[in-house]
């Protein structure tokens, strides 16, 4: 808890350097060293056994994942929002269903939660297998992009010959 102290000047009877001579030598943090942990750095034996105990005190530890999350989309929001798409021109109307591009909506990849009453033709990067059910089931289909084949070793033949 947080605790207001009053100022040591506060009761020193109309003087601000009584006590410590100039005003310069009682001013800030820079007069006592340093705030928080300041001044039990490698050089500051005297500190050294007061953090000796925490296993992490110097140096950096770990790591923050830059990993980029996917942007995605759940089939009941194409269904509910298709209209709405339509009249953007983010969706377009073919011969007995629709199409839609995710990429132009702003999403990576297709998640199954909701309910598919129409016929749909989705390109996407990625989508779950939920979701690619649902849409097969009423007849559309998922567009994914192909994955490139990457040779087994068993089968390339690395041996050159003379």
């Amino acid at each position: 808890m947080v605790v207001n102290r009053r100022k040591k000047n506060s009761r020193q009877r109309g003087s601000h350097t009584y006590g410590w001579g100039a005003m310069k030598k009682h001013r800030g943090s820079g007069n006592r060293g340093g705030a928080g942990k300041a001044g039990t750095g490698k050089r500051a034996d005297s500190n050294k056994p007061s953090i000796w105990h925490i296993k992490n005190y110097f140096g950096k530890h770990g790591f923050k994942s830059r990993k980029h999350r996917l942007m995605a989309v759940n089939v009941g929001y194409l269904e509910e929002n298709l209209e709405n798409l339509i009249s953007k021109k983010l969706a377009k109307e073919d011969s007995g269903g629709f199409s839609i591009n995710l990429q132009d909506i702003g999403f990576k990849k297709l998640l199954g939660n909701g309910r598919v009453t129409k016929k749909l033709t989705v390109t996407c990067q990625a989508a779950s297998n939920k979701a690619v059910k649902a849409i097969e089931s009423k007849g559309g289909k998922v567009i994914l992009p192909k994955k490139e084949e990457v040779p087994d070793e068993d089968k390339v033949n690395t041996s050159e010959s003379p």
